[in-house]
């Protein structure tokens, strides 16, 4: 199973410069876990304190924004495009 990952150009410097990169994995997750094997460090750029759910990082599964899907839970498919976007907030 093979599922392209989008990071964004601000944890790029965690994966040497990629501003892309693949997991096979069930659900994100998984995901997140797997590439904190790959790229040590990214897991805590991409998750709260407790590694249970995204931080100020939007995720998004082929379009669609986790938090209206399974969140973590959500699962995964061959082919699958997840988009990791950092949140932006302003006033």
């Amino acid at each position: 199973m093979s599922i392209v990952v989008r990071v964004p150009a601000s944890l790029s410097h965690l994966t040497g410069g990629n501003m892309e990169a693949e997991c096979a994995a069930g659900n994100i997750g998984e995901c997140i876990e797997k590439l904190e094997v790959q790229f040590p460090g990214i897991k805590s750029m991409l998750c709260d304190e407790q590694g249970s759910r995204p931080g100020f990082i939007n995720i998004f599964v082929n379009g669609e924004n986790i938090r209206y899907l399974q969140g973590m839970e959500t699962n995964l498919q061959d082919g699958d495009e997840i988009t990791m976007i950092p949140a932006i907030a302003g006033g």
